[in-house]
């Protein structure tokens, strides 16, 4: 017979849900911790990946187009073949189905730009022409390329006339063709629509190019103008020797249609036929350097130039410098990366640092949780699952949407790196919690002992353990040491080692001393004084971690504002060494004009003006070396110098010699070890000489960039060469705009201002600086979320401590001033040792890093090395910063904990 009395059916609350009804919040501040850490960690990676793009596209497109573009050239058709051949190997339209395949065969990632990029037939000798009414400067007759180069129309704008064009069949005998100039060349040349250019031919007179257009380069930037500049600017050429008293000649180019092309075997040009290619700047990517470099290889000496050579000419050449451009980015990548991976090892440490710590304080809240469903029977491997999908619940999809928003803020990037650095964060912030539960209730206890180390000694294998640790952190530094910055790897981790080795060594020690204080400090009035050293004294076990992260961000902070500092250093001092003061105003050719320095010091921002006269042409001794002679007065140069502190001396040494005898001469260090100390003669360019005996030496000096010059009295020179043909401009506030107008525009004017601005040369430096000031940031930022936490692991605790102190009597501003002395032991120890770690780790890395390749331009000419130095504001602000957020958090509290009160402190069965 059934039983009348049912049971009522068993309601099972899902763990997920009834865990994130139950705290909300956590799940909030994990979610919104790992969307930010997530966007972040995938941000850096495309955010490098642009601007390393950026900067082998600024690379390749700095460069000269001769260097950048790949030209295919193939010899003069040979004369022992029928001249139908010869012909047809210059025709236009074989020559365009050749450049079709040509430019089909380069392998990804050289992708070629059919704008930029043609071929053509053009002279391999410049010839004569015979027109009189061409300019002949010394009486030389100007001198003619024939460049049958297709696109014309594409990339030039018609000035006047029409474009030249040929009707019919071209042969060899054609005696005449269409051509046109550029305006640059028109107007230089005296060429004019209906001009006949005659240049030799073979076999009869005269080859004739009738001008039929004028036109003007839509973009001489382009490489289709910018290969030969020839093309659309004509050239005064020297004869040898090249002074300026050799004779000279006009040497021009005429673009000719390419059907002109086998017409130009009837000349004594030696015409070849040729195919340009140039690559797409946006198709360049760094990922893609090492392809790119073996597909240039390919098509200049490897299968791709055979397979060329088969389909035209057997002595088919390339010609191109891509693979020096490529190899100059490659260099400066090189060494920019070891800087930017000491950033990324330093920040991504504190970054797991804190994820792990988030992690333990999820664990050590819900320690009575765990323990008692341990104690009911709960497996360990079942109980680490089930927070394993606990906190992926959470992390996962803000993971995620971190992705997601670092993809959308940072387009057009790999997103490989990007997702691996996501999922990266995402899977430790799964895992912190897991694992840290089931480390803490691997067996089980019906009650938790005390954790500080009062109660929790350290055991002996964990003893072994940091042992081992600080000996191997200990021997990698040392290894560091010794082998400079070869090692990438190693300088990365230079700051995370030493961080190490500090947090576990201090952890250890510096209970010790706070033990000694707390005696004495039992002596004094009050009890105050006594219980907050008492209590820092006996710190929490596990305090490694927060301690190492504190450390590893103050020790990235300290180098990365270094490396910040010196690179501001670095630029301030190339820009003065270039410019010799705020500004410089300078003739190279003639004197100044009497009167301009009292102009110039009217201008408004201008402290003081230095006068001085600049022979670059001085030869001394028997004139095979020549070196800069600067006439001075010695009283002015020499406070400008001293001002500068670009190689101060007593203006005293300069002055008296003359007439006979020889004069004092400051030095650079290689023209005294040339000439040495005795006297010797100084032919100037005015054709003059002087006397001088070197009395001074210096490693550099204001009025030349150069590691070689030659500073003497002015008053010792003849009237012409000590005639001032620069301005040196004393004046933080001196407007360029306005040194201009004063000094007209014979002269150039240099800034140092606006010298000191173009020195970001390329995207990777600048972004370097940018991505440094940013992982700063972030670590900072994280260092202090990691000391939140710390103090949060330990607010409950310190906050029924107050609310038992207060029964007893203690006052608000008692339990304000025991917060903060408790907290201050542990940041004072915190910013000491990131001061001490960020020192360490600088002078670690200094020797062996060279900051110009972040601070300077690869063209840069600076005579000296920019050396990492330790910046004093890296060191001490985020330091204090660190012991004012402790005290005010503590403060805070404190007043919290008032607000509170004792009652809601203070509960029946609480274990703090």
């Amino acid at each position: 017979m059934p039983n009348p009395i049912r049971r009522p059916p068993r309601v099972a609350a899902p763990w997920l849900r009834t865990r994130l009804r139950a705290a909300p919040g956590a799940a909030l501040a994990l979610a919104v911790l790992v969307a930010v850490t997530a966007c972040l960690a995938a941000a850096f990676p495309r955010a490098l990946g642009r601007y390393e793009d950026a900067a082998l596209r600024h690379t390749v497109d700095k460069a000269p187009r001769n260097w950048s573009s790949v030209q295919l050239s193939a010899p003069e058709p040979y004369a022992t073949l029928p001249q139908a051949e010869r012909e047809r190997l210059l025709n236009a339209e074989v020559l365009a189905q050749q450049y079709a395949r040509v430019r089909a065969l380069p392998r990804a990632p050289l992708t070629t730009d059919p704008g930029q990029s043609t071929y053509g037939v053009r002279t391999k000798v410049d010839l004569e022409t015979a027109d009189p009414w061409l300019p002949r400067p010394s009486e030389l007759p100007a001198r003619m390329s024939l460049v049958a180069q297709a696109g014309l129309a594409e990339h030039a704008r018609l000035r006047g006339g029409r474009l030249p064009h040929l009707s019919g069949p071209v042969t060899a005998r054609t005696a005449e063709v269409e051509g046109a100039v550029t305006a640059a060349t028109a107007r230089t040349l005296h060429i004019e629509v209906g001009s006949v250019i005659h240049v030799p031919a073979l076999d009869r007179g005269w080859f004739a190019v009738r001008i039929t257009g004028i036109v003007e380069p839509l973009d001489r930037d382009d490489a289709y103008w910018s290969y030969d500049p020839l093309l659309h600017e004509p050239l005064l050429v020297k004869l040898p020797p090249g002074g300026p008293d050799s004779p000279s000649y006009w040497l021009g180019a005429l673009l000719l249609p390419p059907e002109a092309g086998p017409a130009l075997l009837g000349t004594t040009g030696n015409p070849y036929p040729f195919w340009r290619l140039t690559p797409r700047q946006d198709a360049l990517h760094h990922q893609d350097l090492d392809r790119l470099r073996s597909a240039v290889g390919s098509l200049v000496s490897g299968p791709d130039l055979r397979t060329i050579r088969g389909f035209t000419s057997p002595y088919t050449d390339a010609n191109t410098k891509l693979d020096r451009v490529l190899g100059s980015y490659d260099r400066l990548q090189s060494a920019i990366s070891p800087l930017i991976a000491v950033a990324v090892f330093g920040t991504g440490t504190v970054v797991v640092v804190v994820l792990m710590m988030a992690g333990g304080l999820a664990a050590d809240r819900r320690r009575t949780e765990l323990a008692l469903l341990r104690a009911r029977g709960a497996s360990l491997s079942g109980l680490t699952v089930r927070l394993l999908a606990e906190t992926a619940v959470v992390a996962v999809p803000a993971g995620a949407l971190g992705l997601a928003a670092a993809l959308l803020v940072l387009p057009d990037a790999r997103a490989l790196p990007a997702a691996l650095a996501a999922l990266a964060v995402t899977v430790l912030a799964c895992v912190a919690l897991p694992l840290r539960a089931a480390a803490a209730h691997r067996v089980v206890r019906l009650h938790e002992a005390r954790q500080d180390v009062t109660s929790v000694r350290p055991s002996r294998r964990r003893t072994v353990a940091e042992l081992t640790l600080v000996v191997i952190a200990a021997g990698a530094v040392e290894a560091l040491r010794r082998q400079g910055t070869s090692g990438d790897q190693l300088v990365s981790a230079a700051p995370v080692l030493v961080g190490v080795i500090a947090a576990l060594v201090l952890v250890r020690l510096y209970p010790l001393p706070l033990r000694g204080l707390a005696r004495p400090a039992g002596r004094l009035r009050g009890f105050v004084a006594h219980l907050s050293l008492a209590r820092a004294g006996r710190t929490s076990a596990s305090a490694v971690l927060p301690l190492l992260a504190l450390l590893t961000a103050l020790t990235t902070a300290a180098f990365g504002g270094s490396v910040l500092a010196g690179v501001d250093q670095a630029r301030d001092r190339a820009a003065l060494l270039e410019v010799g003061a705020d500004a410089r105003i300078e003739s190279i050719t003639y004197p100044l004009a009497t009167g301009l320095a009292d102009r110039v010091g009217n201008v408004s921002g201008v402290r003081n003006v230095t006068a001085v006269s600049v022979d670059y042409q001085g030869r001394p001794g028997n004139g095979r070396h020549s070196v800069p002679v600067v006439g001075v007065d010695p009283a002015r140069y020499a406070d400008l110098a001293r001002e500068t502190k670009l190689g101060a001396f007593p203006a005293g040494e300069l002055a008296g010699g003359g007439r006979g005898e020889a004069l004092p001469a400051l030095a650079s260090q290689a023209v005294a070890e040339r000439y040495g100390r005795a006297p010797f003669e100084v032919a100037l360019a005015d054709g003059s000489t002087v006397t001088v005996r070197i009395t001074l030496v210096r490693a550099v000096t204001p009025a030349v960039p150069s590691e070689n010059f030659l500073v003497v009295d002015r008053a010792g020179l003849a009237t012409e060469a000590a005639r001032p043909t620069a301005l040196l401009v004393s004046g933080e506030h001196a407007d360029g705009d306005a040194l201009r107008r004063a000094a007209g525009s014979a002269v150039f004017v240099r800034v140092r201002a606006a010298e000191r601005a173009r020195y970001a040369d390329s995207p990777l430096q600048s972004g370097t600086e940018r991505l440094y000031a940013a992982a700063v940031a972030a670590g900072a930022g994280y260092a202090v979320l990691a000391l939140m936490l710390a103090l949060l692991r330990t607010a409950p605790e310190r906050g029924a401590l107050l609310a038992r102190l207060r029964t007893m009597g203690l006052t608000r501003a008692q339990g304000r001033r025991l917060l903060v002395l408790e907290s201050l032991p542990q940041a004072a120890l915190a910013a000491l040792g990131g001061v001490l770690t960020g020192w360490a780790a600088i002078r670690l890395l200094s020797p062996g890093l060279d900051l110009t390749v972040i601070a300077l331009p690869a063209s840069s000419s600076t005579p000296s090395r920019a050396e990492l130095h330790t910046d004093p504001l890296s060191l001490t602000v985020p330091a204090l910063a660190v012991i004012a957020v402790t005290v005010g958090v503590a403060a805070v509290q404190a007043w919290w904990s008032g607000r509170r009160g004792t009652v809601r402190e203070l509960r029946v069965g609480d274990g703090r």
